[in-house]
């Protein structure tokens, strides 16, 4: 029986959607038990509604605080001990889950599990890793989105690591691709740092593709996507706007007169496909990438179908055994990184010599 906490109280929306998600989860899942955590008055009434109170695979567990979605990451670590966020990483760290969901505060939920859990050996940094739908029908794993912003060229060699063995363990892809993401697909090309992490990763034993660029996401080119968290996050925010704007535009196309009206009701079944084969709430669930534990961050406004997938990809991760294979990974790959570091370290020296 794989255990999952999920925080109910995070996200825009909070029990409304976390309760609906976990019960549609358990009903796709039977080998799966969630346990729920908040303030359990509140969840209990929530299930109530439902008429899952008396659920045998669910668990509450009380916990009296809430991390508020604009508040400070540093007086969420500092003053909220018994925060819903707080409370699912301690499930994680003792054992008693095998993986946590949350929907909270992005920057609050890195520190606390970061301080909490504890970041893997010879990772100096934990990435945030999502896919993003591409034309092949999958996804492209993108790393890191957001909890990096200035990275040097061993940090996105780690980053490639784990999203390899990330890929490896959830996709059951042997030998997954990795692309540097950059302005061209030229060695040429690019800042020091990312052609410096360009030579790292050619003289490894990743399955390395090379450079790619913005459009290599969606086209499916490589089945790993590294670059820093500014780059990631602004790539990540950007094609968010344009689903959401191509959606809207062609809503508003078939308003327009009788003609664009019946021509919707005619290419129906195709829009349908169409939004089902890049619908983004299929995606949700961005992983915490270093930790040790699986923690999986679910996009604020997610809906309840999308915060379901969220649990799903928690629930992938924990039988993969997602941990253990990273940490394998890393450390097959950690003398090359060492050797990196240290003339890195070395170059500097001379250079202030």
């Amino acid at each position: 029986m794989v255990r999952i906490a999920i925080d109910c109280m995070g996200g825009d929306h909070g029990l409304s959607i976390t309760i609906p998600a976990c019960l549609r989860f358990l009903k796709l899942n039977p080998d799966a038990h969630l346990v729920l955590v908040g303030r359990q008055p509140e969840i209990e009434a929530a299930l109530s509604k439902k008429k899952a109170l008396d659920n045998p695979r669910i668990t509450i567990r009380h916990a009296s605080e809430v991390v508020e979605m604009d508040e400070p990451p540093a007086q969420a670590l500092r003053n909220k001990k018994d925060s819903s966020i707080r409370v699912c990483s301690n499930l994680v760290k003792e054992g008693l889950a095998s993986a946590f969901v949350s929907s909270g505060n992005t920057g609050a939920l890195m520190a606390i599990s970061r301080f909490v859990l504890k970041t893997l050996d010879s990772i100096d940094r934990p990435a945030i890793a999502s896919a993003l739908p591409n034309q092949k029908g999958g996804g492209t794993l993108v790393l890191d989105l957001g909890a990096n912003v200035d990275c040097g060229p061993e940090h996105l060699f780690q980053f490639a690591v784990m999203g390899s063995a990330f890929v490896k363990a959830t996709e059951g892809i042997q030998k997954p691709t990795v692309g540097l993401l950059n302005i061209g697909e030229e060695v040429i090309k690019g800042n020091e740092m990312v052609k410096k992490a360009g030579e790292l990763l050619r003289d490894s034993e990743l399955n390395f593709y090379g450079n790619v660029e913005g459009n290599d996401i969606f086209k499916g080119t490589t089945d790993v996507v590294v670059c820093d968290g500014f780059v990631g996050n602004v790539a990540l925010k950007a094609s968010e706007g344009l689903a959401k704007m191509l959606g809207e535009t062609i809503k508003t196309e078939f308003k327009k007169g009788i003609w664009p009206k019946i021509a919707a009701v005619v290419a129906a079944p195709v829009l349908l496909r169409f939004k089902n084969r890049v619908d983004h709430r299929r995606y949700n669930g961005a992983a915490l990438l270093g930790l040790k534990g699986i923690v999986i961050k679910s996009h604020g406004s997610a809906d309840a179908y999308a915060f379901s997938f969220a649990i799903k990809r928690a629930y992938d991760a924990s039988v993969a055994n997602l941990i253990d294979s990273i940490g394998l990974s890393m450390s097959h790959y950690v003398p090359i990184e060492q050797s990196v570091i240290t003339e890195n370290a070395a170059q500097v020296g001379s250079t202030e010599a």
